[in-house]
């Protein structure tokens, strides 16, 4: 009689790639929704971007005011070494949304929120601006073959997750929630995936406001997930997010290595980009 081998474990897995930094253009600009625009920047030194995972993050370097190029730190083993008596531009986390290597193009999501000088920049960007951008250094590799997906976190969650259902192979079914201000900001999603999509507006919720938990927690305590082995990633405020993570491990069960959170923001903070793995 031969031996039935048992299924094989589904894992994720990380990759480290080697970190470069790039001075790149501004090629288009278009706006995806009131406050969401897409950047496309390029250029020579894009030539060889390696970005293996939908939730991977590049740093972005910008220009201080007066300046036409951000001043970009040279690589040392201690870390980022800047010109003596150069002030650091500003710098943030952003999902690489989509590299096309054939055009030498990454596209660049960004929230039209607040204050910050990520927000500033997009604001007002147009081509032949520069950027700089760093890495990404890693990747965290998420098998294509789970027999479900949940998907869910705010309007800084929407790149990762438009990326992740471009990205799945068809016949994976995924379930999709996303907390947006109002329907002018709902997106429509490229996919040969299966999808369930749950749009939750803030606007015309008393109270309701970016970072309010009640929304996105709510919601995923009311589903019913499928059978079979799943896998969750959420994104959101770091309070949001520790929140969904403890209740889908916790009160649903799931394993803590198929929950995968991370912080895209934090009320109060700024610059602020973590993973929870508890």
């Amino acid at each position: 009689m031969s031996e039935i081998s048992p299924v094989a474990e589904r894992t994720a897995r990380r990759v480290r790639h080697e970190t470069k930094l790039r001075l790149l253009q501004v090629r288009n600009v278009s706006r995806l929704t009131p406050k969401m625009v897409r950047i496309i920047v390029g250029g020579d030194e894009l030539e060889g971007f390696v970005s293996a995972a939908h939730d991977d993050h590049v740093k972005l370097f910008f220009p201080r005011p007066g300046q036409d190029k951000p001043v970009l730190p040279t690589p040392s083993p201690n870390g980022p070494v800047y010109p003596e008596g150069t002030p650091k531009p500003a710098a943030r986390d952003y999902t690489p949304r989509r590299y096309d290597a054939a055009a030498n193009t990454l596209a660049i999501d960004f929230v039209l929120h607040g204050d910050g000088p990520a927000t500033a920049w997009a604001a007002q960007a147009r081509a032949g601006q520069y950027l700089g951008v760093g890495g990404p250094r890693g990747s965290f590799i998420v098998p294509d073959d789970f027999d479900w997906y949940l998907l869910a976190g705010d309007e800084t969650a929407l790149p990762a997750i438009g990326r992740r259902l471009e990205e799945l192979p068809s016949g994976s079914r995924a379930i999709v929630i996303v907390e947006v201000e109002s329907a002018a900001e709902e997106q429509p999603f490229d996919t040969r995936a299966r999808i369930e999509t749950r749009w939750l507006y803030r606007q015309g919720v008393d109270g309701a406001e970016p970072g309010d938990r009640s929304l996105l927690l709510s919601t995923i305590a009311g589903l019913t997930l499928p059978p079979g082995d799943g896998y969750a990633w959420v994104a959101a405020e770091a309070a949001t997010a520790k929140a969904m993570r403890r209740h889908l491990v916790d009160e649903r069960g799931l394993r803590k290595d198929r929950v995968k959170a991370a912080a895209y923001w934090k009320r109060g903070a700024v610059a602020v980009h973590e993973t929870y793995d508890d």
